[in-house]
């Protein structure tokens, strides 16, 4: 390992090798602590020595020693020991809040996943615009909801502009998309079927609800430009029309005939 700071090297401390095993053995088994892997000078009179880790399960770890000294002192003195990931070593993935990991069909019966009162995604119901709206307070809030209450709006907020860009986004890149498996082998596209229901609003240019009970799509939000096999105007081919079934054979036995046997 090589140093990486661009501190005075202090040769007191990069030679305290030894000293630095030593307090280390103190606190974990000796089996524990490979060889020393290099040093790195962390500040003034102030050195880390690294130890491979031979811990089971701990791979590519290793044992961080730190020691400094006064300014006088002509011995190291220990300071911390920690045990750190090297760059083979497995750790964790970093942590990404709850709300970010929820993922569409995560949510059961009785899930609550509450929306903050400052989403970019919603603005109130009377102030819908392109101009953003700063976080309100909690007066502010009850007032919102009393006007929405008054004015019959039903909804206390609606989409933002940011939300609908969002909604568009994901809608668009996702599996009711243009570029979905499904839609890059389909005859035609959701545009000029029957079963689309289009949808209001500043979305009604480019989406619309599948109703085709047949289709993977059926209840989906789908773009014009999406498409699958179970269009109302696709048609079959000679090839793939289906293989008529030969005539019913000639019963040639009377009724009377066969009773007799």
């Amino acid at each position: 390992m090589t140093v990486t700071s661009r501190t005075k090297t202090d040769s007191v401390l990069v030679d305290a090798v030894d000293a630095a095993r030593a307090a280390l053995a103190a606190d974990v088994d000796a089996a524990a602590i490979g060889d020393h892997l290099g040093h790195d000078v962390e500040g003034e009179r102030v050195v880390s020595h690294y130890f491979d880790c031979r811990l089971s399960g701990y791979r590519g770890w290793r044992w961080s020693v730190t020691v400094t000294r006064a300014s006088r002192q002509k011995v190291a003195t220990i300071d911390e020991i920690v045990l750190i990931p090297g760059a083979e070593s497995i750790t964790a993935p970093d942590w990404v809040p709850y709300k970010d990991r929820i993922q569409p069909g995560d949510m059961s019966a009785g899930d609550l996943l509450p929306v903050e009162d400052d989403d970019v995604r919603l603005v109130p119901t009377y102030l819908v615009g392109d101009d953003a709206v700063d976080p309100l307070s909690q007066q502010d809030q009850a007032q919102i909801r009393q006007v929405a209450d008054d004015l019959g709006l039903g909804r206390v907020r609606t989409l933002s502009v940011e939300g609908l860009d969002q909604a568009a986004e994901r809608w668009y890149a996702g599996d009711g998309g243009p570029q979905s498996p499904l839609a890059q082998s389909a005859p035609a596209t959701c545009h000029s079927c029957g079963f689309l229901v289009r949808l209001a609003g500043s979305l009604s240019g480019t989406f619309g609800v599948c109703a085709n009970g047949n289709a993977n799509d059926d209840g989906r939000v789908v773009a014009f430009s999406h498409g699958c096999g179970a269009h109302s105007e696709v048609q079959l081919s000679k090839k793939q029309q289906p293989v008529p079934l030969p005539d019913h054979v000639i019963d040639t036995v009377a009724t009377d005939d066969f009773e007799n046997f």
